[in-house]
């Protein structure tokens, strides 16, 4: 059988076959990718994000930080008042006030919520200012106050020789004075506080009945007085006089 198996092989070897090489295998097409743009593709990261919208409670906090008004103490306000008296002030000296001295103010509201403090000065007038300083406390918003207030209120504080006048209420919203109705206040529904028309106040140690008395002598629209609030409210509407609470 071996012997068989030789001669096969021999009578292949002798033949000569043909002999073709098999075809290659072609390569698979996957398509021209683009090149990745290293600078293009880092820029996007580099695009800052859109600004977030602040809460109410932030943009009122921002306001505060760059608003004009003075925020003061009591001791701080006494320190006022004793540079602006001094004989080196033009406060209590006889001869005229020189040119670029500070003269004394007439007097200094004090807004009792939001603690800030306006000097009315003789000669100038702090309208700019006291809009924003009667502005309303609960919503922070602000109005055209009618600027004969500030007449008001410099008379009273002459007539009384006050230093300083406390303002308990000025400018109140139409949401605010809603709000102090349903929770039984004793709030007008036709209040002059949304009109920017009406000031609350009080003097420290001068009498409620004694201030709405002469505010009242006035004639300069409606006075209210409030004995047990401890307050006189005033007008620049009708000439009109009632008691509250």
């Amino acid at each position: 059988m071996l012997a068989a198996l030789i001669i096969g092989l021999e009578l292949a070897s002798a033949m000569e076959l043909p002999w073709a090489p098999m075809p290659a295998l072609a390569e698979p097409s996957f398509g021209a990718e683009p090149l990745f743009d290293v600078i293009e593709e880092r820029g996007w990261h580099l695009v800052s994000p859109a600004p977030r919208e602040r809460s109410k409670k932030e943009v009122d906090r921002a306001e505060k930080l760059t608003r004009a008004g003075v925020h003061l103490g009591d001791a701080q306000l006494a320190r006022a008042f004793a540079a602006a008296r001094s004989p080196l002030r033009g406060g209590t000296s006889s001869a005229p006030t020189p040119v670029g001295f500070r003269a004394a103010p007439v007097t200094t509201l004090f807004n009792l919520w939001t603690h800030e403090a306006l000097p009315l000065l003789p000669g100038l007038s702090p309208s700019d200012r006291f809009h924003d300083f009667l502005r309303d406390h609960y919503t922070n918003q602000a109005t055209r106050m009618d600027t004969r207030l500030i007449d008001i209120l410099a008379q009273v504080a002459r007539h009384f020789t006050a230093r300083r006048i406390d303002v308990v209420s000025g400018f109140r919203s139409p949401k605010y004075n809603l709000m102090l109705r349903k929770k039984g206040r004793e709030v007008a529904r036709g209040s002059q506080h949304p009109e920017g028309t009406a000031v609350d106040f009080r003097i420290r140690g001068v009498p409620i009945k004694k201030l709405a008395q002469y505010v009242r002598s006035l004639q300069r629209g409606g006075v209210g007085l409030y004995p047990r609030s401890q307050f006189v409210h005033s007008d620049t509407g009708k000439v009109r006089y009632w008691t509250g609470s």
